[in-house]
């Protein structure tokens, strides 16, 4: 029997078990998709050996090869190997509701916390600016390692600041898989042995059918139904569907979706991000914060809800939709180029993002600019904890902001 085979047909478990383990995670994984896939393969290979080490890597190049979160994708697919369907369920309530019910609430409590003029909320507003800097940095280096993608990257920051709408960041990416496809070919497709995780076909095939219909089905019922609530959910599903390259790159998609309309300020959405590098799990439990804050209805508990639901469930359609079919994607390079072409386009989407709204929503004199950079430093040069970055920057926001006002 396959070492695949032989990791499904070894163990079963519940999901009870599986919401136990992930709910660990949940609470205590700082650092971000890649410390999660570290915390993963300690937990589930080595400590509970839930899976071998070939089983967890083939798990991890699908999860990164779809769009979406990553991380949160590994858990479902971890869940849905251990227990099934309602164990891939149980492994995202584990990972994701934790941080994102600490979100909720803190965007409830934002007028009770000196609004979003206090100075702590500024220094979180500050340390945003590091934190996407230091994605770009660290995926520049990863994905635009030669001439023609980086000038791929630059060629999409350019589209995105000379014509900042959704549609743009739709453009960049297809004219990224585009150019991946024609032009940057050659390397091997990933080989190795087929991934078996028990999804049936026909609960794949459903899937895909259920996303292709809503990502194109959403947008169509908006222009029939005046309703903020649907409006809402399909922003925040088509966010959660196109997002190549990790969790900072929903930074713009979100943006794009939340604060032209108005739903959410430019100053709500920095803060809010800010404060999300300070909490363990996903990146986009984001998704929760600007739902509870967001001005069109619903707003509150259940705009936090509906925001985490419309943003997270592309990832349960992506992932049990592919599961079946992985191994024969996985084998063609034309997938493979196309792929890198995309990544290297969310470089340049990410660029643009750092300058509106993260750069021009936090930076109003040469103080943030020494904050910021005093930031970029303790994150990239000395490997600092992101929670303790933000905790130190609002504490310098707050500071600067007595020493002002006294």
């Amino acid at each position: 029997m396959h070492p695949a085979d032989r990791a499904g047909a070894r163990e079963s478990g519940t999901a009870l078990e599986v919401l136990g383990a992930f709910l660990r995670l949940g609470l205590t994984s700082f650092g971000g998709p890649v410390a999660h896939l570290g915390y993963y393969r300690e937990e589930f290979v080595r400590r509970r050996r839930w899976v071998d080490e070939q089983t967890y890597a083939d798990i991890v190049a699908l999860c990164q090869f779809l769009p979406g979160p990553a991380s949160t994708q590994i858990s479902i697919t971890l869940g849905t190997a251990r227990a099934g369907l309602l164990g891939g369920l149980a492994a995202w309530c584990g990972f994701t509701l934790p941080s994102a019910m600490a979100m909720a609430a803190f965007a409830l409590s934002l007028g009770t916390l000196g609004g979003l003029e206090s100075g702590w909320l500024h220094g979180l507003k500050v340390v945003a600016v590091a934190v996407v800097a230091q994605a770009i940095w660290g995926m520049s280096t990863r994905l635009c390692p030669d001439r023609a993608r980086a000038s791929l990257a630059l060629g999409a920051a350019v589209l995105l600041l000379a014509w900042p709408s959704a549609l743009a960041q739709l453009a960049a990416i297809a004219i990224g898989g585009l150019f991946g496809w024609l032009l940057l070919p050659g390397a091997a497709p990933v080989s190795g042995p087929p991934l078996r995780v028990g999804v049936p076909r026909g609960v794949a095939v459903a899937c895909w059918i259920l996303f292709v219909g809503m990502l194109v089905g959403l947008p169509l019922l908006q222009t029939v139904a005046d309703s903020p609530p649907l409006a809402m959910f399909a922003s925040f599903f088509r966010s959660g569907s196109l997002v190549f390259g990790g969790g900072h790159v929903v930074l713009p998609l979100l943006q794009a979706a939340v604060v032209p309309p108005g739903w959410v300020s430019p100053a709500q959405f920095t803060a809010g991000y800010g404060a999300a590098q300070a909490m363990p799990g996903p990146l986009f439990t984001f998704a929760a914060f600007l739902g509870a804050v967001s001005a069109a209805p619903p707003g509150g508990w259940a705009g936090a809800a509906l925001a985490l639901v419309a943003i997270f469930l592309p990832s349960f359609l992506l992932v049990w939709g592919s599961l079946p079919f992985w191994d024969a994607v996985r084998s063609r390079s034309d997938a493979q180029a196309a792929l890198r072409g995309v990544n290297a386009a969310v470089v340049g989407i990410l660029v643009a993002a750092l300058y509106t709204p993260v750069f021009t929503s936090a930076i109003s004199g040469p103080l943030d600019v020494a904050l910021a950079l005093a930031a970029f430093a303790l994150l990239q040069i000395w490997a600092a904890p992101p929670w303790l970055v933000v905790a130190l920057c609002a504490l310098a926001g707050f500071l600067t902001d007595l020493y002002i006002s006294g």
